[in-house]
């Protein structure tokens, strides 16, 4: 299932809301939750992925994926050195956008003016909903950071 450039950014920026939207969200130590969202119109459907460290607690993935299965945008908060297919090595926090022939293999730096304080997973995952122009999410709560 091939994705074009265009058709990514398309459905990156596209508005999208929870089918089911909780009450709240919460991200304990371990979570490894899937939440299913759709665009405006309910014709294509999205898949927000929200996991947290067990024991590293500050060790998030935000991940937002269209059709199943192919990644839109993920954001690793304090993960695992990346390096994307022309050798750059990133460390720590890192951003991974869908690049049309590579996937979600190329990692950026994160800009600050949009992740404003990855310290606070409520703030971050709100920052990540915006990002991926995912509307009304719901509240965080009960979160250790």
């Amino acid at each position: 299932m091939m994705l074009t450039q265009a058709e990514a950014d398309q459905f990156t920026q596209m508005p999208k809301h929870f089918v089911r939207p909780p009450a709240t969200i919460t991200i304990p130590p371990g979570a490894d939750d899937t939440y299913e969202l759709v665009d405006t119109n309910d014709r294509e459907k999205f898949l927000l992925d929200v996991w947290r460290g067990t024991l590293r607690l500050t060790k998030l993935k935000f991940q937002n994926r269209v059709r199943i299965a192919i990644v839109l945008v993920r954001l690793d908060v304090d993960g695992s050195p990346h390096t994307n297919p022309d050798g750059a090595l990133l460390l720590g926090t890192h951003l991974h956008l869908f690049k049309e022939g590579y996937d979600d293999k190329w990692a950026y730096p994160v800009d600050s003016n949009i992740f404003t304080l990855l310290s606070d997973s409520g703030k971050t995952f709100h920052d990540f909903c915006s990002y991926c122009s995912i509307e009304s999410p719901p509240s965080v709560q009960g979160v250790i950071t």
